[in-house]
């Protein structure tokens, strides 16, 4: 896989100023009527962003629009993975991201050589990913699955069926306790859901009796085992939105706090505390993202994402069967 750049990249956005009296709100829909372009925005991105997106959704929801739009210019305000996704599934599209930096810290860990490597040592077992990974591990892929269709996914694979599962360690773990399964884990995680602090959580806990903890099955065990619901990112906005609690401690990345707050405006959302000081439980590439790098990134409809398309062809089969998977399971 790779991205073109041309001139503006060359330069660099940041070096483009922006007239400070340029209202970016009405430009961005400016340039979305004047170039038939749809905004794909995760939960995780900053709240302006969400708030001119055309979609928010978590990785299946996203993956679901961006096969199905029919945007001339998808722009995808997200991390690379999922823009990845989009040009998978709807090859036909100039797929366009805010910042070529927008990586993610689970893809990152399974990089394709080495997976190769470690598949090769479990001929026997089918390989389930899920779907923060690169296209190139899609393409090693038998099944995509997300943390909300995961469990289904898994299901369907018959018991006596060994299963790999990559990249995300954690989810793997929690996969195998509520399947039964022993799937083999590649050792790979997400740096901000393995940095939340079991000891904080738990005096914030103390300070809050009535809160309830949420948490993302990326999570590490001890966090997942304090926690009063389990579920993917949309599984955790439509709990705090249909529970009767009035207050929650949220253990997975602050961008979804934005929505929580919009949905129930009398709920309190308190995140979960990181391990240390910093505002780590901010992923630090989703937040590169920004307004002002989304106007110029359909201003200048760069940086575009460009793709084989051997790898996309083989990338999609993993990424089909988990649809069809889906629908079966009622899924979508």
């Amino acid at each position: 896989m790779n991205i073109t750049n041309d001139s503006v990249l060359e330069k660099g956005f940041l070096d483009i100023e922006i007239d400070p009296r340029l209202d970016l709100f009405a430009e961005i829909e400016r340039l979305k009527k004047e170039k038939n372009a749809v905004i794909l925005a995760h939960y995780y991105q900053e709240p302006d962003i969400q708030d001119v997106a055309d979609f928010i959704g978590d990785s299946l929801g996203l993956a679901q629009q961006a096969s199905k739009t029919d945007a001339d210019l998808i722009v995808f305000a997200g991390v690379h993975f999922m823009a990845e996704t989009a040009k998978i599934l709807n090859p036909t599209k100039k797929v366009v991201l805010p910042d070529l930096k927008a990586g993610c810290s689970l893809a990152d860990s399974a990089p394709a050589p080495l997976f190769k490597a470690f598949k090769a040592k479990y001929p026997d077992h089918l390989v389930i990913s899920y779907i923060n990974c690169s296209a190139e591990i899609k393409a090693l892929s038998d099944i995509i699955c997300t943390s909300s269709n995961a469990e289904k996914i898994i299901e369907s694979v018959p018991a006596e069926q060994p299963i790999i599962f990559a990249p995300d360690k954690n989810l793997g773990a929690y996969l195998n306790k509520k399947t039964g399964r022993n799937m083999v884990l590649w050792n790979g995680a997400c740096m901000v859901h393995e940095i939340f602090s079991l000891e904080k959580i738990t005096k914030l806990k103390v300070r809050h009796p009535k809160a309830k903890l949420i948490a993302h099955p990326e999570c590490e065990d001890s966090v997942l085992a304090i926690a009063d619901y389990i579920g993917s990112t949309t599984q955790l906005l439509k709990y705090s939105e249909t529970d009767s609690s009035q207050e929650y401690i949220v253990a997975t990345e602050t961008g979804i706090l934005h929505q929580m707050q919009h949905n129930s405006p009398n709920k309190t959302f308190i995140p979960a505390p990181p391990n240390n000081n910093c505002a780590c439980n901010d992923c630090p590439h989703m937040k590169l993202n920004t307004l002002e790098k989304l106007y110029l990134c359909m201003q200048y409809e760069q940086p575009e994402l460009v793709m084989d398309e051997n790898l996309r062809l083989q990338a999609k089969k993993s990424i089909d069967r988990m649809m069809e998977i889906s629908r079966k399971a009622g899924l979508i």
